[in-house]
This record gives structure tokens, C-alpha cells and sequence, in this order.
């Protein structure tokens, strides 16, 4: 055996050890934010019928969920975001990776912050957490720093694959965001990691996809050009999004008279008035894209109105500076959108297809990830994965290809490229 099939077998095996332990965790923190979930509905409905000023409880519990999140990231700073940013970076040589102590510091803020309702996605602790996971495997097992820097990543993209019962999805995450490479030296330990993940992870959760979604038949080739238009809407979309999470983060660090838990407190009351005021315009976005891919559907006026919330909602939790991702809380958002747009379509064209709103709002949630994160690929695999729909993989293609192209002749940055380069400055 040659040295280079010995360093492969070495990382590999730290990799596939690494992603059992992160199965477990990633599976461990879904599961307490599913009863945190139902601990938020419940005192919802409670403070709906609590008689006088119920409705500031849960813009307290908000309020103390987000401040709390915030006081564990001034203990481990590290643990604040998304940290997908910090993962490239690691992997880049342009950051230092992160200890082991970040694993408990992402755990109890991000089940503080995304359970008591923030906008925040569950993605960004679990794939933090898998490479403070993997970087600290591989360093016990003496491997060398540039095999330590691929057991991050590909523990990393296991943490994703946990975090959406999406083993594929996460590979690709790894190949096409978080290293931009595919070599046989990260896609084996990437294999490896994911699959012993996602396989720990469903003792404690289930192997059902995220989305229950009926069936889908396949989109009429004639329709193609409206998915594509609507990808091109969905580019100005993302580029709108990306502006808004960054101008929100330096509003946020301008006011250093505050003290980041009050501004998180803030945030968090505001985020819990949002509450209040409909359970599905905050929280991670699970709920509502469930209804929209599952054909429940929302009215149109009741769909604008959360697609405005939810669009500033996003932005402003990420810039509360607590534990949480993005990728969650974008998802709802194209589902929206997608549900939307599909709904004016049929006012306006003479189209009459009654599934054409749950075929667009899967369309929707991986153009608005492409645009966004500038990462189809994945995107679409994480999405097809999550519903277990393949039947418009055309039309998601076309929607994300044309979403990607309009942002990037916008001239607007992959948005992990901008919190990277933000984070390094």
C-alpha cells in the first residue's frame, strides 16, 4: 500500500468516525428543537387565550431566548452565526479551526435562539459543530494539517446531511461551496462521514424525508419559460436578501454603546411580536413550507404579508449575532415566493394547473438557495432530497441556472463569500 492510499485510509477512517459523532449530536439537537417547536405553538395558543396582555409572554420568552443565545457567544465568540464561513475559511488556511468547546456553545445558543423563534436555520449549528467535531478527530488521530482541514469539511457537510436528512446534499455542499474541489482525497472521507452521519441520526429522528409532499407530475415543457422567468425574478430576489443580512449586521455592530445582548434581546422581542402576531411569520420555516409543498397553501394577501416578514425577519435574527444558519429560513422564503408567483401567473396567463402552485414553490426553494449561496448544485439535491420529488428537476434546473446568472451579473457576492470576508476583517 502506498503512502497516498495510507494517508487516504487514515483520513477516511477519522472522517467516518467523526460523522458518527455528529450523527449523534446533529440528531440530538433536531430532536430537542422539534420540542422546542411544540413548546413555542403551545404557549402561542396559550397566550391567545390568556385574558389581558398574554401576548407579552411569548415576546418575553423571545426576548430572554435571544439574550441568553447571545451571552454563550460572548463566552465562545466563535459560536455567533452561521459558522459555514469560518468552515471555508479553515479550510482556506485563513482561520484558525475551532475547538471542541464550540460544540456545547453552538448546542445550548442555538436551541436558545432558533427554539424561542428567531429566523434562523438549524443547518449552521450542526455544520459548525461537525467540524470542531472532525478538526479535533483528526488531529487525535496525528493526521497531517491538510488532512485535518478535509476531516472539518467533510464532517462539516455531514453536519448539513443531519440537518436536513439529506446525505447527497450534504456531500455536495462540500465539492461545490465549502471546498469548490472534487478529488478523490476529500469525496471518500465526504462519503464516509456523511453516510455514518445520517445513519446515527436517524435512531434518534426518523429516515422520512423533512417535507411530506403528494404526488408531483412532471411540468409541461411549455412551461419552462415562465420557471425560468421566474428564476430570473427569484436572482434580484436573492440579491435583495444578501443586502439586507449584511446591512443588518452593520447596523448592528455601528451601535457599540449597546451591549450585543440588549441588541439581541431587541431583536428577540421583536421576532416574538412577530409571533404573536402569526406563529408561521417567524421560527425556522419548517411549519410553514410543509403547508405550501404539502397543498395546503395561504391566501394571497396572507402570503405577501409573510414573505414580507419573513424576508426582514431573516436578516435581522442572523444579525442578532446569536447560534443559527440561514439556509432554513431561505427555504421558506422560496417556498413562498415560488407559491406566490404561481398564484399571479394564474391570474394573469391562461395556465389553469392546479399543481402548479406546490410545483413552484419546490422550484422556489432551491432557486432562492442558488441565488443566495450561488450553489445550484446543491441547492437542487438538498430540495429533491428533502421532498422526495424528482419530477420537476428540469424546471429547478432552469429556475436555478437563471437565478444564479442574474445575480451574478448583478454583481453580488455569494453570501458565505461576503460573511467570510467580513468575519476575516
Amino acid at each position: 500500500m502506498g503512502a497516498g492510499a495510507r494517508g487516504l485510509l487514515a483520513v477516511s477512517a477519522a472522517a467516518l468516525v467523526a460523522g458518527i459523532a455528529i450523527g449523534f449530536v446533529g440528531g440530538a439537537f433536531r430532536w430537542c428543537l422539534g420540542i422546542a417547536d411544540r413548546w413555542r405553538f403551545e404557549l402561542l395558543e396559550w397566550a391567545g387565550r390568556a385574558p389581558g396582555p398574554g401576548w407579552l409572554v411569548p415576546v418575553a420568552v423571545a426576548a430572554v431566548g435571544a439574550a441568553a443565545a447571545a451571552m454563550i457567544v460572548r463566552i465562545v465568540p466563535l459560536a455567533s452565526g452561521s459558522g459555514i464561513q469560518h468552515v471555508e475559511a479553515v479550510y482556506r488556511g485563513e482561520a484558525d479551526p475551532a475547538p471542541l468547546r464550540l460544540v456545547p456553545a453552538k448546542f445550548a445558543g442555538g436551541l436558545l435562539a432558533i427554539g424561542s423563534g428567531l429566523v434562523l436555520g438549524r443547518e449552521g449549528p450542526t455544520v459548525h459543530m461537525g467540524a470542531a467535531i472532525g478538526t479535533e478527530t483528526g488531529r487525535r488521530a496525528g493526521l497531517p494539517e491538510t488532512d485535518v482541514r478535509i476531516t472539518e469539511c467533510a464532517v462539516a457537510g455531514a453536519g448539513l446531511a443531519v440537518a436536513f436528512n439529506a446525505p447527497i446534499g450534504g456531500a455536495l455542499f462540500v465539492f461545490e461551496e465549502a471546498t469548490g474541489i472534487f478529488r478523490t482525497r476529500i469525496v471518500i472521507p465526504t462519503l464516509f462521514a456523511v453516510a455514518a452521519a445520517v445513519t446515527c441520526s436517524r435512531f434518534i429522528t426518523s429516515d422520512r424525508p423533512d417535507f411530506a409532499v403528494g404526488a408531483i407530475e412532471s411540468a409541461s415543457p411549455v412551461l419552462l419559460p415562465l420557471f425560468a422567468v421566474f428564476g430570473a425574478a427569484t436572482g434580484v430576489l436573492g440579491v435583495l436578501y444578501n443586502k439586507l443580512i449584511l446591512g443588518f449586521l452593520a447596523a448592528t455592530s455601528a451601535v457599540h454603546r449597546v451591549p450585543p445582548v440588549v441588541v439581541a434581546a431587541v431583536i428577540g422581542a421583536i421576532v416574538g411580536l412577530l409571533l404573536v402576531l402569526d406563529p408561521l411569520a417567524a421560527g425556522g420555516g419548517d411549519t410553514l413550507s410543509q403547508r405550501i409543498v404539502g397543498g395546503e397553501g395561504v391566501l394571497l394577501p396572507g402570503a405577501l404579508g409573510l414573505l414580507l416578514m419573513r424576508f426582514v425577519a431573516g436578516p435581522l435574527s442572523y444579525a442578532a449575532g446569536t447560534p443559527g444558519g440561514l439556509f432554513a429560513p431561505l427555504l421558506a422564503v422560496g417556498a413562498l415566493w415560488g407559491s406566490i408567483f404561481a398564484d399571479v401567473a394564474d391570474l394573469v396567463l391562461p395556465i389553469h394547473d392546479p399543481g402548479l402552485g406546490v410545483s413552484m414553490a419546490i422550484v422556489g426553494m432551491s432557486a432562492f438557495f442558488a441565488a443566495t449561496v450561488r450553489a445550484p448544485f446543491t441547492g437542487i439535491v438538498l430540495v429533491i432530497e428533502m421532498t422526495a420529488v424528482s419530477a420537476i428537476t428540469v424546471p429547478m434546473a432552469a429556475a436555478s441556472a437563471a437565478a444564479v446568472l442574474v445575480a451574478q451579473l448583478a454583481g453580488s457576492a455569494p453570501i458565505y463569500d461576503s460573511l467570510r470576508h467580513r468575519m476575516l476583517a
